[in-house]
């Protein structure tokens, strides 16, 4: 098998992964079975397509082969409950038990995924793992745990649903709200871990899904500021997503090429984030912080050049996520933003407060401003922190070329 080949199965897998173990798991009622089946359904494509070649419709094949499988599974092990058997005998649109009020599979497994029953990093890590298709390695370098460790945790909330027996459904629509902050907190990880991916290996599957799910929930609760706004949120970030990335090296905001930014995708963010304010100036909930993000983006988006950006408006928003959001994160971003206003040293000292000794952004954030404060020397020493802090090919190459041009 050439290279070429192998390369083009592995990325259509990981691209129907989560389509796969969605429609598995929703017709077996069985994660273990779903991704096993869909691991076997690998095997066979890998052997059998370079030589009939790649069907049509790689995804249904894999979901049908996988099918296959499962059965084959559960013939073996004589699991021959009425579920299992009833399972054997429907086709794979048809569902086994009520699944609730949106008729989308992936959608039914996110909300699996976000059970309350499951802590909320088990949550996290279990839908990226069965709808991301991310490897437990991969999941664990993001959570920065040991791959030991997050495999443990997989393997438990998996055994906590099929032990209370959780069901693979939505929620009815009154009872979607229980779960609301736990999906999109998941939503906007699995598009956060396509978007940070890297120049190389940025993840568009990924971030195609998450922006699909969002729709999906904004179609489910309409009303909702915080369904609006994670939308918009993704659409904003998702349209500046071509120009991030030049030669390998990560480009940032003010460096970027607004002309290469999707103005379809920032049109309708700006009319989410619109409706959202709307609804806040009507008397509505104060915004959260879905709907806080998506505004700054809106402001950053809306400048022509990076000269022209309302940073008094972008940090009067921060302060309002503060309030919400009460992060050494958000922290970090206003003080970014405040070196615009009232200059690097009011914002070093904000920044140097901060416990983030161990977070990348924070020593280039710091790196930056001490190379604009005119100390070489110590932000030398900064971009090196940041440079051995990051795994991500493009970051480091633009933290080493500003390294490289300090005077």
């Amino acid at each position: 098998m050439s290279d070429d080949t192998r390369a083009r199965i592995d990325r259509i897998y990981r691209e129907e992964y989560g389509r796969v173990v969605a429609s598995l798991a929703r017709r077996f009622g069985d994660l273990d079975i779903a991704e096993d089946a869909a691991g076997e359904a690998l095997l066979t494509a890998i052997e059998r397509w370079p030589v009939d070649g790649i069907p049509p419709n790689p995804g249904g094949w894999l979901t049908k082969t996988a099918g296959n499988r499962a059965i084959d599974r559960i013939r073996r092990e004589s699991l021959r409950d009425a579920k299992h058997q009833a399972a054997m005998i429907i086709d794979d649109q048809t569902p086994h038990e009520p699944t609730g009020p949106i008729n989308d599979d992936r959608l039914r497994l996110v909300f699996t995924c976000c059970h309350p029953a499951l802590a909320p990093e088990a949550r996290v890590a279990l839908t990226l793992r069965l709808l991301g298709g991310l490897t437990v390695g991969e999941i664990a370098s993001a959570f920065l745990v040991a791959e030991t460790t997050m495999a443990q945790r997989i393997t438990r909330a998996k055994a906590k649903i099929k032990a209370a027996r959780i069901p693979f459904r939505v929620p009815d629509r009154d009872d979607v709200t229980d779960r609301l902050g736990g999906v999109l907190a998941v939503i906007y990880l699995i598009f956060n871990e396509g978007y940070l991916a890297g120049a190389q290996s940025i993840r568009a599957d990924l971030m195609a899904e998450a922006v699909r799910l969002g729709r999906i929930m904004r179609d489910l609760l309409p009303d909702d500021g915080e369904v609006a706004g994670l939308l918009a949120l993704m659409l904003l970030i998702d349209a500046r997503s071509a120009a991030r990335f030049a030669g390998g090296e990560l480009v940032t905001l003010d460096e970027q090429d607004r002309g290469g930014w999707d103005r379809a995708l920032i049109a309708e963010g700006h009319a989410l984030v619109r409706e959202c304010l709307g609804r806040v100036a009507a008397g509505g909930a104060r915004p959260g912080r879905y709907q806080l993000m998506a505004a700054i983006n809106a402001v950053h988006t809306d400048a022509t050049d990076a000269r022209d950006t309302d940073w008094t408006q972008i940090v009067a928003l921060y302060d309002q996520l503060y309030a919400v959001t009460p992060t050494a994160i958000v922290t970090l971003n206003r003080a970014v933003a405040i070196a615009e206003l009232d200059g690097p040293n009011v914002a070093l000292a904000q920044i140097d407060s901060l416990p983030l000794d161990g977070y990348h952004a924070w020593h280039a954030a710091r790196a930056d401003l001490l190379r604009r404060l005119g100390r070489g020397a110590e932000a030398r020493s900064a971009y090196d922190a940041a440079i051995a802090a990051t795994q991500n090919p493009a970051e480091r190459a633009y933290l080493t070329r500003r390294r490289e041009h300090l005077v």
